[in-house]
């Protein structure tokens, strides 16, 4: 007898993090000051990026939803963060949140000191 699988549940997926996909992810996060892993519709993404837009800080967007590789982005993703969910927001190479993470960086002075 097989196994039901709760169509909510993703299968477990290996994730190559030699791929050229995970090449991609790093070379974005470590070639970019400010780099969000997004998606066009997500209220959080929205959040994230209007914490960085009120200090006028350049950002550079990977709109996911836009891209046919999203699932292998976002599996990589979450092998570099423990989650996939997006946003993934990182400042100079280093990961710092997500949307409600962010705006609390905002809201407590702590965002903007990376951009003094």
């Amino acid at each position: 007898m097989g196994t039901i699988v709760s169509s909510m549940e993703k299968p477990m997926m290996y994730v190559n993090m030699d791929s050229p996909h995970a090449q991609f992810v790093r070379d974005t996060i470590n070639n970019n000051k400010v780099v969000i892993f997004s998606k066009t519709y997500c209220p959080y993404c929205s959040m994230a990026k209007e914490q960085f837009r009120k200090l006028n800080v350049e950002m550079t967007l990977v709109e996911l939803d836009l891209r046919s590789d999203a699932d292998e982005i976002q599996a990589v993703l979450g092998e570099l963060t423990g989650a996939r969910t997006v946003p993934r927001c990182f400042i100079n190479g280093k990961f710092i949140g997500g949307g409600t993470d962010v705006k609390r960086l905002y809201e407590n002075g702590t965002l903007q000191r990376y951009f003094q």
